[in-house]
């Protein structure tokens, strides 16, 4: 009897993840019928023969495979998306990072609240974080619609191959050691305490080298506004290999942190017309979709054979921006 009920109950989560799928594909062809009423979208290059229907839906299938690479790899989908999507596809590239930015905030703003109730992410530590980031990823976005096309290719291409060797030569310790607090950290109470479930140990935490990091995430920021390529590679090593949090919070606080920063260049985008319902709605619930068979996934696999597949995927996507950019390779 008890079998019986778990096999219909596995039949019943398999329809109902069928239904969802076809529910969204639905609602994508449906959103950008609306949106393309007429046929004179400027992110579309007025040459092409394709009919409009075609690039929401490769965007859809791009993006779902794109969802489930970035969850096995352990990266946010924004690093991904822009200069695969930026690269490949005949997008402009405002409109590509204004779409990554609104991708990578959808997946912070889905896991955000659930780590904060679980004592994961810390909001002492998030919130200085994030006057200072949100702050410079509004700068950021400003310098980079500004900016020409080709610039920022050419600098979107030097970036993901810089990230590329962070991910290659980056280290992560889930413990870190912190001596003693700075004063920074002190004066703002940046420490907390949380239960370690694998170990069932409670982890008393607490961080150094404050004003060093403050100073790397206005760095961060401007990449991330000027990139829309959220930032979730670079905020976990300083986090955690810099400011000694521990892995478990910097991992979490990072993924809360992107959404305050990324729906700060996201409104810049917004205002400057570069976010089109036509790429970002195929484009989060492909990603959103993509993460749920990703999470399924991540069980069975080795995380090291798909980090490999994904700084592959960067290495190529990084290079392609450069040569794009440099006018080698159009």
């Amino acid at each position: 009897m008890l079998s019986s009920i778990r096999k219909l109950s596995s039949a019943l989560t398999r329809l109902f993840h069928l239904g969802l799928l076809c529910a969204s594909i639905f609602c994508c062809i449906f959103v950008c019928a609306v949106v393309s009423a007429a046929a004179t979208d400027p992110a579309v290059p007025p040459s092409s023969e394709m009919p409009w229907w075609v690039w929401p839906l490769v965007l859809f299938v791009v993006t779902f495979f794109l969802g489930i690479v970035a969850v096995l790899g352990g990266v946010g989908g924004g690093v991904l998306y822009v200069p695969i999507v930026g690269g490949f596809l005949p997008f402009h590239l405002d409109f590509v990072r204004g779409a990554g930015l609104l991708v990578a905030l959808a997946g912070a703003l889905a896991a955000g609240p659930g780590l904060l109730r679980k004592g994961m992410a810390d909001l002492r530590l998030a919130l200085p974080v994030a006057l200072i980031a949100s702050t410079s990823a509004i700068a950021g976005a400003l310098v980079g619609l500004a900016l020409p096309t080709n610039v920022v290719q050419i600098a979107l291409g030097i970036s993901i191959l810089g990230i590329v060797a962070i991910m290659m030569m980056a280290k992560k310790s889930e413990f870190p050691e912190v001596k003693d607090a700075d004063a920074l950290s002190t004066a703002l109470r940046i420490h907390g305490v949380y239960h370690e479930v694998s170990t069932g140990h409670t982890v008393n935490w607490k961080v150094h080298r404050t004003p060093q990091g403050l100073v790397l995430f206005v760095l961060i920021g401007i990449m991330a506004g000027m990139f829309g390529l959220g930032a979730g590679w670079a905020n976990v090593p300083v986090l955690n290999l810099l400011m000694g949090a521990p892995l478990k919070v910097s991992v979490s606080t990072s993924k809360f942190l992107l959404s305050i920063t990324d729906a700060s260049a996201a409104w810049i985008y917004i205002n400057g017309g570069a976010v089109l319902p036509l790429m970002v709605v195929p484009s989060i619930v492909g990603i959103m979709l993509g993460s749920m068979v990703g999470v399924r996934i991540l069980a069975r696999t080795k995380p090291a054979s798909i980090r490999l597949i994904v700084i592959g995927l960067l290495l190529f996507a990084g290079s392609r921006a450069l040569l794009k950019g440099l006018g080698i390779w159009n």
